[in-house]
């Protein structure tokens, strides 16, 4: 019988990585939590006991959204942009069976995370170093139940995963009651977002969004959660979800959407 691995939080520290500098760091007075900074941005929030806590908003609101358009049995997920797999691992606890693979340009930084965070292996989650834009491509058509794309260059998203192309790949790739989300910084004047939501709308029939009302109200920057899918939107269930939530989110579709937005 082999032996079960024995597995050792470890501790604050700063290595090199394929694009630059990934930071560990042990949150004080807790057990085993951390938060990872990739070239000096926060990327992922991590407590090893538990792995269905999402301390960013933004993961805990698309946990949500996946619940209730897809509230039962296990998932084909894929995660564009992995960093530490903070969703990834909640939704490997919560849906026992799901298969997930996440996706990075950055080959070190997936090793780094393997080791610090003792993620499930594959099949249950599989990690592939790549540029997401070419690798969503490779899926089988219809395949994918979700699709995540929490990918950043610095503070931006990379240019290759905001196209037409890519979007298409996107639909292509997932289930017609298939959901796409996406992590979409905003700075106030929603220029990316009002950009983004028009790429998608070629691709998917129905959209939403969801932020805090600050955000949204162009007071500060901040996270805005997109949703697209090719199967109508639980605009009620997702709003009730999004505005329950410990920060609650302001939840935008339909006509809403776009008058809110000029779009």
């Amino acid at each position: 019988m082999a032996k079960r691995r024995i597995y050792t939080a470890p501790g604050s520290q700063v290595v090199d990585i394929s694009t630059g500098t990934a930071r560990l760091e042990k949150l004080d007075g807790e057990a085993d939590s951390y938060v990872l900074h990739v070239n000096g941005v926060p990327s992922s929030s991590i407590t090893l006991s538990d792995p269905q806590r999402l301390d960013f908003e933004y993961l805990d609101w698309m946990r949500r959204a996946i619940d209730v358009e897809l509230p039962e049995g296990s998932l084909r997920a894929v995660h564009i942009g992995a960093a530490g797999c903070a969703l990834a691992r909640a939704l490997d606890a919560a849906r026992p069976g799901s298969k997930q693979t996440a996706i990075d340009i950055d080959a070190a930084l997936l090793d780094f995370a393997r080791q610090w965070f003792d993620l499930p292996r594959s099949p249950a989650l599989a990690l592939r170093a790549g540029d997401g834009a070419a690798e969503i491509s490779r899926f089988r058509p219809d395949a994918l139940d979700v699709v995540v794309r929490d990918a950043f260059d610095h503070d931006s998203v990379p240019p290759a995963l905001q196209t037409g192309q890519f979007f298409a790949s996107c639909a292509e790739a997932l289930k017609d009651s298939g959901l796409y989300l996406a992590n979409v910084p905003d700075a106030g004047d929603h220029r990316v977002l009002k950009a983004e939501l028009t790429a998608l709308g070629d691709h998917f029939r129905h959209l939403a969004a969801a932020t805090e009302p600050g955000i949204l109200k162009g007071r500060r920057h901040g996270n805005v959660l997109v949703l697209a899918s090719n199967s109508p939107l639980d605009a009620v269930g997702l709003d009730r979800s999004l505005r329950t939530a410990a920060s609650a989110a302001t939840f935008l579709s339909g006509q809403g959407l776009r008058s809110r937005l000029g779009l």
